[in-house]
């Protein structure tokens, strides 16, 4: 051939997928003189080998050693497309074939389909020429026969495997088979061992052959093996378990039996993994057996269970998960299974088991060489183990009561679990792919060489190959971009499902209370706390009754949730508003998916709702706030920008104030809901509460004038100045839920005629309080801290105002000037209002006639505003010691010193009690007792009115509610007492400290 000629003869090489041209164009033309097989036949075949240079290279290699053997193989279609396939993703058939020429003649046919597990058994029994167990002969030969009769069953089905249009599709089918096989060899080299131990062979021993024949060993296939999930090249674990019959026991006595099984499970071990001329198969590994390494190689089915009943781990009954026999006397491993499986499902139920899972994937993970993370398939974050951690885990807790979900295989254990509701369709349709994804690169980079290995290729050539072999991607960053994906997806999935806490509250269930039964459940309710029981089962039957998968999941939720129900406040109200809850989001996807997989949702709505019948009400009418349970960043308040913003957008979309303010109205709803959820659950403290609730009323005030305003001044009176002041602890940025909103209205005619100001401004004022009115959260706009309180205008002029202050003000309207703060309205008008107010709750000195009629009027707070009949040490809000002890003292702090000490002009009680102290016109201690005081009764109101729904400003007496509230406040179960001795003392202590201050 010229030199010209050269590179177009080596074209359609590279498009076959030759790599070597030259060695492959002089490897062609060899074959071809060996053979006489056309070049044209040749290359159709090698176009579809994963590696066309290795697999020509192997067949070249074979015709030099057997060219007969070569041509045979071509007469039969499917042995040749079986030869390419095999020796293109394996150079470990490249060697056996190498080795044994003649066993190209058993692919005729190869591919076609997989054998049998009854033919694989039969093939490598009559390989061993085995007769009643006992196989032909027991030297080496025998060994070595079962050995290449193995690897020709298992040419037979990774050709099969090879040359599906889909492999990934039949990823179970050759899994299945592959464990098929392995069990096939171990019941050939048994009856090898049967014959070596019974005949004398070297260091087998020598029984009677009756004996051995009477001797009992079961092999129990474990891990892959058992679940029938095998890979090409993977340790086989293997139980080994002793018996015989009653008359087989009495005549030949268990322990002998015992060592004749020791001598039998031996020899069957080195029958695979001994080393011989045929290279061994794999390895036998029986190190899960009870106490691994150290425990005896045999025991009999007493000794196993003995075993399991005192010493076991939790990991020793998850392996047992794939107890399966798969070889040997077939009646002891019945006995056994029929022994450990009750175990296995029951070792969920054992102290921290369901953490010691979880710690034992974490140790597996951190002995990963850090070199070999990146590549690990089996190990690694995001490989197979993570899918299988995780499907055994749940199978574990969940098959406590619910024997569906008991499968040994993973993939089939996927479908019962998404089956029964215990995993969602998404994640269960994921892992199910990523699972046959991650165990079809795992047997192609085995077939490799046959060798085990659960490592990712580096080279970018290997990579190619695996790509071309595993059909999974056209080019090896292909492939290698699937595998970063999959274990990313995987990851994420093993993260949420394995460690959510429902698996472990559902695996610390008492027995009987894993499935709630009708004849036992009422008892059961109302000993955990029920005061209704009967109402409870009607709304568990509402709830848990059909065959909707909705009902599937609350059935498998209810137990677990009942007992957080019971742990709670109210548990008959918890469940009720669940029932109402599921009642409203009907069959919506996200809600039973979230509380089954999400860290806490489930735990965090039982709390709510059986503690807080505020949140409950309101969940009912905004049920989509039950996804916030799941992100904690959904529980933060939002800023005061965030909700200006969507107040405006609101009032853009609608064109009546009455469609406008039911949107803000929902608005403030909602926020009230999200903050009572992060009040409850902790995540804010009781100043970002204030804090937050000021905010949410601000922008609702603020919303509500725009729509008035729009709907009231006409644009002729457009210059009409009009705002709202807030006051007291609204001012004071200090609401707490159930409070009333304390405000002052003020307007500025500017040009308009007086009187057409002031009636404008009444209907702006009658029109706030008309449309912010909310039957479900009551806001009401109390104007009663004005000039005059209730006998005075609602609304006045700024003139009007400075007119009021300058003539008659008394010391109580300057006092509440304190915590004036502007909030709605024309900012100028603002600005100039809080200029007037600077003057009168400012002043430069404060006579003592106001300084006694201060005295005078919180004397007469104490004595006449309590409520008739309630005891004044549990006033929260008047009573000793409490709210109002705290904020007057304060405030005749600042209207004596505010004028020269600026940091004490401030609408905030604890902000002035610093400055106070700041300024040495307080002891520290004494303002610490005045805080902690202020901020309790605070805490102690808001809970009230959680709990209960209802405002009420006075400690309750009922110790149930008692116990409720602080629950809220974080204090453990059963604390009514020292939730009321806590504020007793407290109040006692601010008091005390109020007294010598304040009355001096």
């Amino acid at each position: 051939m010229s030199a010209s000629d050269r590179p177009s003869s080596l074209t359609p090489l590279a498009r076959v997928g030759f790599s070597r041209l030259g060695d492959a164009e002089q490897l062609l033309d060899e074959l071809a003189g060996l053979t006489g097989i056309p070049r044209e036949d040749v290359l159709e075949h090698a176009a579809m080998a994963a590696d066309p240079d290795e697999a020509l290279h192997a067949v070249t290699k074979l015709a030099r050693r057997d060219d007969q053997a070569v041509r045979r193989a071509h007469r039969h279609r499917s042995a040749w497309r079986a030869l390419w396939a095999l020796l293109g993703a394996s150079s470990g058939f490249g060697e056996f074939f190498a080795r044994h020429p003649a066993e190209l003649d058993e692919l005729v046919h190869a591919g076609e389909r997989l054998p049998t597990e009854d033919e694989l058994r039969a093939s490598l029994l009559e390989a061993v020429g085995a007769v009643d167990g006992f196989a032909a002969d027991g030297g080496e030969s025998a060994w070595v026969a079962l050995r290449v009769r193995y690897r020709r069953l298992l040419a037979r089905i990774a050709a099969f495997d090879l040359l599906s249009p889909s492999p990934v599709d039949e990823i179970a089918a050759v899994s299945a088979r592959l464990a098929d096989a392995a069990g096939a060899a171990l019941e050939a080299s048994l009856a090898v061992a049967r014959t070596r131990v019974s005949g004398g062979a070297a260091g087998a021993g020598l029984f009677p052959r009756e004996q051995v024949a009477e001797t009992g060993l079961a092999v129990i296939g474990m891990g892959k093996t058992g679940a029938r999930e095998l890979n090409y090249v993977s340790d086989v674990d293997v139980i080994f378990v002793a018996g015989g019959s009653e008359t087989a026991v009495a005549e030949i006595g268990e322990s002998r039996i015992v060592d004749i099984a020791t001598r039998l499970a031996v020899q069957t071990m080195r029958g695979i993994s001994g080393v011989e001329i045929e290279p061994p198969l794999w390895e036998v590994d029986a190190n899960l057996r009870p106490e691994g390494k150290q425990g005896a190689l045999v025991r009999t089915v007493d000794s196993h269970v003995a075993y399991y009943e005192r010493w076991a781990k939790s990991w020793e009954f998850q392996a047992l998960l794939k107890a399966r026999p798969i070889a040997g006397d077939p009646v002891v491993a019945a006995q056994y299974i029929a022994a450990v499986q009750p175990k296995v499902w029951t070792s969920a139920a054992r102290e921290n088991f369901v953490d010691s899972v979880q710690r034992m994937r974490e140790r597996v993970t951190e002995h990963i060489p850090a070199s070999d993370v990146p590549y690990q398939l089996k190990l690694g974050p995001g490989g197979i183990r993570d899918i299988e951690f995780t499907v055994q885990l749940l199978q574990l807790v969940h098959g406590l009561s619910d024997d569906r979900i008991r499968q040994r295989g993973t993939l089939a254990a996927l479908d019962a679990l998404v089956a029964e509701g215990y995993i969602g369709r998404t994640e269960a349709s994921a892992f199910s792919r990523d699972y046959r994804v991650l165990r079809l690169l795992e047997h192609r980079v085995q077939l490799r060489h046959l060798r085990r290995t659960h490592l990712m290729p580096e080279r970018p050539d290997d990579l190619r190959v695996l790509a071309r072999a595993s059909a999974l991607a056209d080019t090896g960053q292909g492939v290698w971009d699937l595998w970063e994906s999959v274990k990313r997806e995987v990851r994420d999935i093993h993260v949420r499902l394995f460690y959510r806490p429902l698996l472990s509250a559902v695996a610390a269930l008492p027995a009987d209370e894993r499935v709630l039964s009708t004849a036992q459940a009422h008892d059961r309710l109302a000993a955990i706390g029920f005061a209704d029981p009967a109402g409870a089962l009607r709304h568990i039957a509402a709830l848990t009754s059909g065959l909707s998968r909705k009902a599937t999941i609350q059935r498998h939720l209810m137990p677990v949730m009942i007992r957080w129900f019971a742990d709670g406040v109210d548990p008959d109200y918890g469940l009720l508003a669940f029932r109402r809850l599921s009642e409203r989001l009907g069959d919506t996807h996200w809600f039973l998916r979230m509380l089954r997989d999400s860290s806490g949702a489930a735990e965090s709505l039982s709390r709510v709702l059986s503690g807080s019948r505020y949140v409950g009400e309101l969940m009912e009418w905004i049920p989509e706030s039950a996804a916030w349970l799941d992100d904690p960043d959904l529980l933060r308040p939002r800023s005061g920008r965030a909700l200006q913003e969507e107040a405006r957008a609101i009032q853009t979309r609608h064109a009546t104030v009455v469609e406008a303010m039911r949107a803000v109205r929902a608005l403030r709803r909602r926020e009230q809901l999200r903050l009572a959820l992060a009040a409850i659950l902790g995540a804010v403290t009781i100043e970002e509460v204030a804090e937050a609730l000021t905010t949410i009323t601000e922008v609702t005030i603020q919303a509500t004038l725009r729509a008035v305003r729009r709907d009231i001044v006409p644009p002729e009176d457009a210059a009409l100045d009009f705002s709202v002041i807030a006051m007291g602890r609204f001012g004071g940025a200090e609401l707490g839920f159930g409070s009333d909103a304390d405000v002052m209205y003020v307007y500025r005619a500017n040009g308009i005629d007086p009187q057409r100001a002031h009636e404008l401004a009444l209907k702006l004022v009658a029109g706030l309080r008309t449309h912010s009115e909310d039957h479900r959260v009551p806001l009401e706009l109390d104007a009663d801290l004005r000039p005059e309180g209730r006998n005075g205008p609602l609304a006045r002029s700024l003139d009007a105002y400075a007119e009021y202050y300058r003539r008659w003000a008394l010391s109580w309207e300057a006092q509440a000037l304190l915590r004036a703060r502007g909030v709605a309205g024309s900012v100028k008008l603002i600005h100039d209002f809080m200029q007037l107010a600077d003057q009168v709750r400012y002043p430069e000195q404060v006579d003592l006639t106001a300084v006694r009629e201060i005295k005078r009027i919180k004397a007469r707070v104490e004595s006449e505003r309590l409520p008739q009949g309630v005891d004044p040490s549990r006033h929260l809000k008047l009573g000793p010691g409490s709210l109002s002890d705290v904020e007057w003292l304060v405030q005749l702090l600042q209207l004596q010193h505010a004028h020269d000490v600026p940091a004490m002009r401030t609408t905030s009680t604890l902000d002035a009690l610093r400055a106070a102290v700041d300024a040495g016109l307080l002891p520290a201690n004494a303002a610490d007792r005045l805080a902690e005081a202020w901020r309790l009764a605070s805490r102690l109101r808001s809970a009230n009115t959680l709990l209960s729904g209802q405002t009420s400003d006075v400690l309750p007496v009922d110790r149930n509610k008692l116990d409720g509230i602080g629950r809220l406040l974080e204090y453990p179960p059963r604390s009514a007492t020292r939730v009321e001795e806590d504020y007793l003392g407290t109040t006692r202590r601010a008091r005390r400290v109020f007294e010598k201050l304040f009355y001096g």
